[in-house]
């Protein structure tokens, strides 16, 4: 799509400042928007000196930024400009507005005189964002006037960075805006209060509303941002839907998030990922159930759900609740398969637990031993086969070994059960582990299922497993994300990139692209489970009869799943989706410069 701004500013809080999903919408795709604006595409961010040190190579500004930001630096506000260490090296400027927050109550005044927003009573959270917001808009407003014979947009996304929108509005710049809610202000807040927003968010006066949960000053800056912006858009239909009930304000235009596919394995590549980091997995399991008992891990299905500790929103509820169906339907049917259910949620942890520490160091005591005699053993395996003689383990090791290794397998030996969780928390009444215990997970030895709560960002260097994210799901079989509130839901968008079936939800905005976009074949790879209007128990015996199945699946039918699931993942690619940005930047600008 041919694009009608010479010049764009892409604004957010979370350009070089990694707190949240906006991050990783902005930053995957910076790539294919400097294909499209080349050197004059730049992003807006807050500077902060710990998170930039890592993401942000600052330079000398451009010609024409000078001016703008010796005027700014005067005010107390020092621009830095130079570029993200990200994937097409795009021009950044991060504002420091710390010299600036002074002037908190005289915006907040001007907010008020110019669009009635209401912050006296705002949270602690609102006045940071909102003095970077202005400090933006006026910094857009400067380098506009520079600029007489370009046509400029500025792109905001979320009420962090409405402020922004709202001056450049006010002081009638010449720019073309658009408005980007990812998840409204209300309808977050609602649905992490176990509120039914689907069956209410035509009931109430959200303006009303959000006085009772003090958010009435973020809400204000949204609204008006949505309503004063030359183009409004939100992510996903779902969130349209939202926005209209919760704002007044039907979107514009949707801007589904997208990946940068090049960056995950290829469909020659995912068999391969698969298997190495499998084996990890694998390895894990050795020493967190085989202490206690064992079982075959070649019989043995890893099934996960991970994001951020929403016990709700995310369906972590339905998950377990499920889980203790799926172990009890397996238990009577006397199955031989062996399902590991994952819950990567970081929670308020406070150490490894203590076992398992002795059990990794007995376990690596066992693999250490075998690994000074393994080419002796090597050789003792090829002369059975070249003479052709049934080898004993008697033949393979020397008797002095093979006592001490009885002696090694003797301490690795424990009685009980494997813990429900890698480590212990500082919550004695954690909810997530409570409502483990309350679903009948006990990893007890006749269980089926069994539970590994995770309660730590995977790093990739935490002591246990020592894999990241993306490598943790590419060991797993089944990420399961069932959604009650996810505007767009990247989970199950990743975990299809990296060639692994998943389960998402018709309130998941991605899963409702999804269900327009594709049928549900016999081999989906991307399991949709129906939630609107639907109970939880009609949620729970959906998702229990897609894990049922999906365990019961062949081989080939699950590696048929793994490449519908990177097939269906690949449409969702930002080499496709930044049209919907192009579209949405040309709407504003036929407004703003008719």
């Amino acid at each position: 799509m041919e694009k009608k701004a010479d010049i764009l500013f892409e604004v957010s809080w979370e350009v070089c400042n990694k707190v949240g999903g906006i991050y990783t919408v902005v930053k995957s795709k910076t790539a294919k928007m400097a294909e499209q604006y080349g050197s004059n595409y730049f992003l807006i961010g807050p500077y902060f000196a710990s998170k930039a040190i890592a993401e942000f190579q600052e330079e000398v500004p451009n010609e024409f930024c000078k001016m703008p930001f010796e005027e700014l630096k005067k005010l107390g506000i020092i621009c830095h400009f130079g570029r993200w260490i990200s994937e097409g090296n795009p021009f950044v400027i991060l504002i420091d507005f710390v010299n600036y927050k002074h002037r908190i109550n005289d915006i907040k005044r001007e907010l008020w005189d110019w669009y009635k927003i209401d912050s006296l009573r705002a949270p602690n959270d609102y006045d940071e964002p909102v003095v970077w917001a202005y400090a933006v808009g006026m910094l857009i407003e400067k380098l506009s006037s520079c600029y007489n014979d370009k046509r400029i947009a500025a792109h905001f996304h979320e009420w962090l960075s409405g402020a922004g929108l709202l001056y450049i509005k006010k002081k009638n710049a010449k720019v073309a805006t658009v408005f980007t809610t990812h998840a409204t202000v209300l309808g977050r807040t609602l649905a992490s209060s176990n509120v039914d927003i689907y069956n209410v968010w035509s009931k109430i006066n959200p303006d009303q509303e959000v006085y009772k949960y003090n958010i009435g000053s973020k809400h204000l800056v949204e609204k008006n941002s949505a309503a004063f912006a030359d183009v409004f858009t939100t992510v996903s239909e779902i969130t349209g839907m939202e926005a209209e009930h919760l704002l007044k304000k039907k979107p514009d235009l949707l801007l589904p998030n997208g990946l940068d596919i090049s960056k995950f394995p290829t469909f020659e590549e995912v068999a391969i990922k698969h298997r190495l980091q499998r084996d990890r997995v694998r390895e894990f399991m050795l020493y967190y159930f085989f202490p206690y008992y064992t079982f075959d891990l070649k019989d043995t299905l890893v099934y996960f759900i991970a994001g951020r500790y929403e016990f709700h929103d995310k369906g972590i509820d339905i998950y377990i609740r499920a889980l203790g169906r799926l172990n009890e339907k397996l238990k009577q049917l006397k199955s031989k398969m062996t399902i590991i259910a994952f819950i990567w949620v970081p929670a308020n942890f406070r150490n490894i637990r203590p076992e398992l520490l002795e059990n990794k160091t007995q376990y690596q005591d066992i693999k250490d031993a075998l690994e000074e005699v393994i080419d002796d053993v090597e050789k003792n395996i090829i002369y059975s086969f070249v003479s052709n003689k049934k080898a004993a383990k008697e033949d393979l090791f020397d008797s002095d070994f093979l006592t001490e290794m009885k002696i090694r397998v003797a301490r690795f030996i424990k009685k009980g059960n494997p813990p429900l969780l890698t480590h212990d928390l500082y919550d004695e009444n954690d909810i997530i582990l409570k409502t483990i215990v309350s679903a009948g997970l006990k990893n007890e030895e006749q269980d089926p299922v069994k539970i590994v709560y995770y309660p730590i960002y995977l790093s990739g260097a935490d002591g246990l497993l020592n894999l990241n994210y993306y490598e943790a799901m590419q060991g797993s079989h089944l990420g399961i994300f069932p959604s009650y509130y996810e505007p767009w839901g990247y989970t199950p968008l990743e975990a299809g990139a990296l060639g692994v079936s998943s389960v998402t939800t018709d309130l998941a905005g991605f899963g409702r692209y999804f269900c327009s976009e594709c049928l549900q074949s016999e081999t989906p790879g991307i399991f949709v489970l129906k939630r609107l209007n639907k109970s939880d128990g009609d949620v729970v015996n959906q998702l229990v009869d897609v894990m049922f199945n999906f365990a019961n699946l062949s081989k080939e039918d699950r590696i048929a799943n793994k490449l519908q699931a990177r097939k269906t993942a690949s449409m969702a690619d930002w080499k496709i989706f930044v049209n919907n940005y192009i579209e949405a930047h040309n709407m504003a600008v036929d407004k703003a410069y008719k």
